[in-house]
């Protein structure tokens, strides 16, 4: 772990800067927090038993922790695949926060698209901290390190409903042993959350403040450890702690958390229980979304992508009226599942003409359907604003 990865993506390059008179606590915790990572039981290969089914023992760390790391799952190819598409998403983006075009005078990717495409943030800023977005789930501010003088006022740090900017990032999506892992977790009538790129950006990229994902079910006599569902974050070039998520273990079973309260006896925004996420490239980290995580502003000289897409229940979807941050607000009923898992359907068959060797995954909610979504050039219009229909809870 921790080699260096050559990068070939667009990014700009300024002064590394650091945490002034905290560095010296952050780089403490930052040792602590890898050394107790490394010695988590929740890291390895993606395994199966002899029928089939997630191995026990990795269902236990997961139930246990709130999240694994699957190791080695995304292959040096593939990965370029996605690193080629990201490379070209981060040329084609606005060259500044408000423009129209990009840097080459054309039409900015997201141009003309309804849904939420392109998150930006001033650098090594926490702008949901302390806030009442997001349903005021970001409870505390996070320390912000001052930027270096030839920082821009913005930085691109998200892309959001990415599988229509990548075919890389939509046949990944389809892999057939991490929908597998999917339906072992939440049934194999699972549905949609939403997909995203994160690009962190080395000396710039933002923070983003502890909290815990999910706002509709807290209160719910159903709830259990695992009612908001999940993310799958797979990383391109591989991430540590200083540029890492940190989620602390075992959160995703204390309900709804005081984090406000937390920060306030912790003394500042270093949570003494969380660990940081240590991935090679090519491994996927699977995280409940109730558990408490967050990141820090990278004042490292090494970016960070994470491919991010998640899955829900179905049992705690269908019915329920939500949206509001992902997507507009909406009834989530049969309709709505079926058009929104329509992505999932055209990514299992991209990835099958991709990667004809692999065995294809087979979704249940669209057995029988397969010949009605194949992935092709014609296809590809569909997924146009497909993230208005995002789902979530």
């Amino acid at each position: 772990m921790g080699e260096m990865v050559a990068v070939n993506l667009p990014l700009l390059e300024v002064p590394i800067v650091d945490y002034g008179t905290d560095e010296d606590r952050m780089v403490a915790y930052r040792e602590n927090g890898t050394l107790r990572a490394l010695d988590l039981d929740n890291r390895g290969p993606i395994r199966f038993d002899h029928n089939g089914d997630l191995h026990p023992d990795i269902v236990e760390s997961y139930s246990r922790h709130g999240f694994y790391i699957f190791t080695g799952v995304v292959k040096q190819g593939e990965l370029d695949e996605i690193e080629r598409d990201v490379a070209d998403m981060l040329d084609r983006s606005p060259v500044t926060k408000e423009a129209q075009v990009d840097k080459h005078g054309n039409p900015a990717l997201g141009v003309g698209l309804q849904g939420r495409n392109i998150s930006w943030v001033q650098p090594l800023s926490d702008p949901l901290g302390g806030t009442d977005a997001a349903y005021g789930r970001h409870e505390a501010k996070m320390n912000e390190p001052s930027p270096p003088s030839e920082a821009p006022d913005y930085v691109v740090q998200l892309f959001l409903g990415s599988l229509q900017f990548s075919d890389a990032c939509l046949r990944l999506y389809g892999h057939p042993q991490l929908l597998r892992i999917a339906e072992a977790v939440n049934g194999p009538d699972f549905t949609p959350f939403n997909e995203a790129v994160w690009v962190k950006q080395p000396g710039l990229g933002g923070s983003v403040a502890w909290h815990q994902d999910g706002w509709t079910h807290w209160d719910s006599p159903q709830l259990d450890d695992h009612t908001h569902g999940f993310n799958f974050m797979a990383q391109l070039y591989g991430c540590d702690a200083t540029n890492g998520l940190w989620v602390i273990p075992g959160s995703h079973r204390v309900g709804k958390a005081d984090i406000k309260g937390m920060v306030e006896k912790a003394g500042s925004d270093r949570l003494p229980d969380a660990i940081p996420c240590i991935c090679d490239p090519g491994d996927v980290a699977m995280t409940n979304r109730q558990a408490i995580h967050g990141s820090f502003a990278n004042t490292s000289s090494n970016v960070r992508v994470t491919i991010n897409f998640g899955f829900h229940r179905r049992a705690s979807v269908f019915g329920v009226q939500s949206g509001g941050v992902h997507n507009p607000v909406s009834e989530y009923d049969e309709e709505y599942i079926f058009e929104r898992s329509k992505a999932i359907a055209w990514a299992i068959d991209a990835r099958s003409q991709h990667f004809p060797n692999e065995d294809r995954y087979i979704y249940k909610p669209f057995q029988g359907l397969e010949d009605q979504f194949i992935w092709d050039n014609s296809t590809k219009s569909k997924l146009r604003d497909y993230n208005l229909r995002d789902i979530g809870i």
